[in-house]
Order: C-alpha cells, then structure tokens, then sequence
C-alpha cells in the first residue's frame, strides 16, 4: 500500500479505490483498513474511497506527541491535504466517528458530508464501563484475552455460528501485532473515554448520518441518537435484528451500504465551476 508523508508528522499507510466522489473512511479502536469487510469494494463501485491507518496501527508510523480524537482528527486532514483532496465525504467506524465530529468542527471546508458509524458524544457510566474493560487486556499485553473481549462487538447470532473462528481469521492481521501497537491501541481507549463533543455538536454544519445497530454494546443505539439529536438536520438510522451488531457493517455491509449510497446521493458533490 502507499504511503505519504503529512504536516502532522506522521507517513500514514493508505489505498484508494474506484472512481467518484471522494469518500475518507476512518477507522474504529485497534483496527487497520482489513476491519472495514466489504465496505471498501462495495463503496468503491461508486465512489473514490481513501481509507487509511490511524497513527501507530497498521502501516502508519506512531509519530510524537499524545494520541487524543482532536490528533487524530488533523491526521485525516492532513492526509486530505496531502493527497491533494480539498473536499470529500467522512465517514468513521467508532473512533473513526468521533475523529469525524471533530474533523467536521475543525475543518468544515473539507468535508462535504459526515457519516458517523457507532458514535458518540461523551461515554456514559454503561460504555465507560465496557470500554475500561476493553482496554485492560491491551494494557496488560495480553492478545489472546483482547481478541476474545473483541467478540462482544459482534452479534450474538455470529458469535454463535460453528464458522466464526474460521470467519474471524482472516481478520487477525487488522489487530494489533506488536506491543508499540497494543500500547497504541491503549491510547485510543483513553482517547474514546475522553471524548467529548457534547456542547460543540450544534456547530456541525454538514449533512450528517448516524448509523448504529440496536444490538451495539459498545456505542449503544441511546448514544448515537443523542448525536443524531444534536447535529442540526442530521438523519439517524437505526438497524435492527440479527447482525445489528458494533460491527454491523462486517456483518450486513449490504444493509450499510445501502444507507451510505442513499445518503450520498442526495449529497453528491457539486462539479467544480
């Protein structure tokens, strides 16, 4: 994959793929571009998609300085910049949507819409208490214990399949793989922890979707529609049923896409004069 070299002084490991509107994809927690399943080809068939790693996971170097929701977010602005893309959808998975509020608050020039997928504005006692929980395995170093915690982003209808483990393998490589990462990744649950958009959330401007799944543990369905509520005009849509799951896009990428090309039809960008 190609790599380039941003202001913020990171080289970031990216792709693109297909031909269209620009769409940037933001990656959730401890995950690397294999997490986003189907979404990539699928999304690709009608637009230019630009994902990417975070800071420290994947192919991206880790850089200097702290890993906050704010750093991260100037990240992708950066990788926009220099890639030579002035404007272009945003759509983030978990921590790639609360990157997204804040990349919308920052630099509203350069996103055209904003698509938060399992989001949030600031953790309540419920998913403080599951994201601790999801970190204490990363900061004792323990992969085996991390990777099964993992499970509860799932459904229990995948959970329980005789193929999951068969399923799952092939995502391995999207996890952490060494310890410079897990303590990356580390870093990212306190940046999730710390998250807080609460009274800045009026000030996004861009077309806005919440999408969540009623059977996400992680960002449950009553955080993501305190988003929705907040964001002037934005649409929340909620998917129900077996596979609504924190990773509902790798479980019904079709029902995703679905929602995200209809949205992004309605909010196609305008030709340069």
């Amino acid at each position: 994959m190609p790599q380039t070299a941003v202001r913020t002084g990171v080289t970031l490991n990216y792709e693109i793929s297909g031909e269209g509107d620009p769409l940037l994809l933001v990656m959730g927690t401890s995950g690397s571009i294999p997490l986003w399943g189907e979404l990539i080809p699928r999304l690709a068939e009608r637009y230019r998609v630009i994902a990417f790693d975070n800071r420290g996971l994947g192919g991206s170097e880790r850089g200097e300085g702290p890993i906050t929701v704010t750093a991260l977010a100037e990240d992708a602005s950066a990788l926009l910049e220099a890639l030579g893309i002035p404007r272009a959808h945003a759509m983030g998975w978990s921590l790639g949507s609360a990157v997204v509020q804040e990349l919308a608050l920052a630099h509203p020039d350069q996103v055209a819409t904003a698509i938060l997928h399992a989001t949030w504005a600031q953790c309540d006692g419920f998913q403080r208490s599951v994201l601790t929980a999801l970190r204490h395995p990363y900061a004792k170093r323990d992969m085996e214990a991390a990777l099964a915690t993992a499970g509860i982003a799932f459904s229990p209808q995948l959970l329980d399949h005789p193929d999951f483990a068969a399923m799952l393998e092939p995502m391995l490589p999207a996890f952490p793989q060494t310890e410079e990462q897990m303590q990356v990744t580390v870093e990212q649950w306190d940046a999730d922890l710390a998250h807080d958009t609460t009274d800045r959330l009026a000030g996004i401007t861009v077309p806005t979707l919440v999408i969540v799944g009623e059977q996400d543990l992680l960002t449950p369905p009553w955080q993501a529609k305190k988003v929705a509520d907040a964001i002037p005009g934005a649409e929340y849509e909620l998917l129900t049923g077996p596979g609504s799951s924190h990773g509902v896009h790798i479980e019904r990428p079709d029902d995703v896409v679905r929602l995200v090309t209809g949205f992004l039809d309605r909010h196609a960008l305008q030709p340069a004069a």
